[in-house]
């Protein structure tokens, strides 16, 4: 028996708590704490009165955290009162301890507290392990019990939110989510993306000024019904992805344009001047690595030396070149660029190993011009299960030239045109800057597509809304397919467009709320149902 327990009284329950603690013991295995109440009288649960005659007393045992490693065996001793009020449907009542114990429960406040936190950032299975480590004996079911017994979040009024969808099951099932987009805080998730269910949550709060959103029409029509007084704003990422969609549409239009384009090579930079005749920190380059990626580490390992002996820093030429700054630091610690090129491609085995020594006899007869579709043929009806580009890629790569034969270049894709079309001209490299132009000048309805897709651009980085009008006329008129089309479904979403080339209003904040509920969805392998979700998205 301990003769001074104030510090244990002070490490167990606060200072404002009716509870004394009577002894305390400990032994090998736990700490067990007696207290009792000291409260003169106690408030009736059901008709709010005050009682102070004493029915009887029990001892309770509610579970408590752990202390020093070891369990706590909390042991209190409270009291039944009698109503005296003759009307209270109730005859005798047991005090409680605020801050301690509620009806019913068998946990303290702190450790029902814990155990909610634990579900919250871990949820079920994970918590449970966690909490074992902790002195916790508990399950996965009751940390999610927890869960979803703690009360939402208190409503708030915000000025302004953005509001998108969300996958609970990927292709079948969405819902909505809606933040503040102010302080980026989730304000709630709706199961499901129609205005059925967004428009009431707006109606009920009537505060909201602006709303930023997708191009989604059920998202549109819900804030003109619930909230017509709000400036809806359409999302410029959204924007571009949209127009970069009708670019792929007209260049796929104008794919024979494509074929047979004279596309010019690059002139072979200078190589550096060394005493030795060679690069500074090549080397031999007689097994040098070829091939895309080596002569692109090459040119890449050149110019970041050269940026460095100019006394540039590793963050300068990483902005300067629009690299991460680990790549720079990459090719800066590489003494040789064939560094660089070690090691990353492993020669796998191939489905045309057992045919390569047959494709190159047949390859080198001179007496007869042999196409690589001939031998796809031949060596088809030998056995080869593969694809005939697989036979072309290594002809082309692999097998020397033969004289007076030049393979035609690969042909260009849509995907591939539409990126250089769509990208911003400092990111592309000189050799795709070529055959960018040497596209452009072949047709002249992809260069008309490529100056209205840089005017449009343009316009999402200066914010300047107000060309947009001149450029849906001229874009509908010329007669793109795809772009016309995405220029038609802008005037009939004109305000909110406009809106979104003039403010600064964007639905950022909203993507980067579904990407953490994503990330609360995997942590729970995709199984929690919409309520649970719906509880750690707002409280955790």
């Amino acid at each position: 028996m301990n003769e001074d327990l104030s510090p244990v009284q002070e490490l167990l329950f606060p200072s404002n708590t009716n509870v004394v603690i009577t002894s305390a013991e400990t032994d090998a295995e736990a700490i067990r704490v007696e207290a009792r109440c000291t409260a003169s009288n106690a408030r009736c649960p059901a008709c709010g009165d005050w009682s102070a005659q004493i029915h009887g007393s029990y001892l309770r045992f509610p579970a408590d955290l752990a202390c020093a490693g070891r369990p706590c065996v909390l042991v209190l001793r409270v009291r039944r009162f009698v109503c005296a009020t003759p009307e209270c449907p109730r005859r005798t009542f047991v005090e409680q301890v605020p801050g301690l114990t509620r009806r019913h429960g068998r946990t303290t406040e702190r450790l029902r507290s814990t155990m909610s936190k634990l579900g919250l950032a871990l949820a079920g299975r994970a918590g449970a392990r966690l909490a074992a480590h902790l002195g916790i004996m508990t399950s996965r079911n009751t940390l999610l019990r927890r869960v979803m017994d703690l009360p939402d979040p208190e409503a708030t009024q915000p000025r302004a939110v953005g509001v998108d969808d969300f996958a609970l099951r990927r292709g079948h099932v969405y819902g909505t989510v809606v933040i503040d987009a102010e302080t980026h805080q989730v304000l709630d998730l709706l199961p499901e993306r129609d205005a059925a269910t967004l428009a009431p949550w707006l109606a009920a709060h009537p505060g909201i000024e602006v709303i930023c959103r997708d191009r989604a029409g059920a998202y549109a029509e819900a804030a003109d019904t619930a909230t017509p007084q709000a400036l809806q704003v359409a999302d410029r990422f959204h924007l571009w992805q949209n127009l970069a969609s009708a670019v792929e549409k007209t260049v796929s239009a104008h794919r024979s344009c494509l074929r047979d384009v004279p596309l010019p090579s690059p002139e072979p930079e200078p190589d550096w001047e060394t005493p030795t005749g060679t690069a500074p920190g090549q080397g031999d380059e007689t097994d040098a690595p070829t091939g895309k990626f080596a002569e692109r580490a090459r040119v890449h390992h050149a110019l970041v030396h050269e940026l460095l002996a100019q006394g540039v820093s590793l963050r300068g030429i990483a902005h300067h070149l629009g690299w991460g700054r680990h790549t720079v630091q990459r090719y800066a610690r590489a003494a040789r660029w064939q560094d660089m090129v070690k090691g990353r491609k492993r020669q796998l085995p191939s489905k045309l190993d057992p045919f390569k020594s047959y494709l190159a006899e047949r390859w080198a007869e001179a007496d007869r011009k042999v196409t690589a579709l001939d031998l796809y043929r031949e060596i088809a009806a030998r056995g080869f299960r593969g694809h005939y580009s697989i036979v072309c890629d290594w002809i082309r790569r692999d097998l020397p030239r033969r004289q007076g034969f030049t393979p035609a270049p690969p042909p260009l894709s849509v995907r591939q045109v539409t990126g250089w079309l769509t990208r911003h001209p400092a990111t592309l490299t000189e050799e795709e800057k070529l055959h960018r132009k040497a596209v452009l000048d072949r047709c002249p309805e992809l260069a008309s597509a490529a100056e209205m897709t840089s005017s449009f651009a343009e316009m999402l980085t200066t914010l300047d809304g107000l060309c947009l009008p001149a450029w849906i006329t001229e874009a509908v008129t010329s007669g793109l397919p795809g772009i016309s089309t995405f220029a038609a479904g802008l005037e009939g979403d004109f305000d909110a467009v406009t809106a979104g080339l003039t403010t600064d209003w964007n639905s950022g904040p909203v993507e980067g709320a579904v990407n953490r509920i994503k990330m609360l969805k995997r942590q729970m392998f995709g199984r929690a149902g919409f309520p649970l979700l719906r509880k750690r998205v707002l409280l955790a």
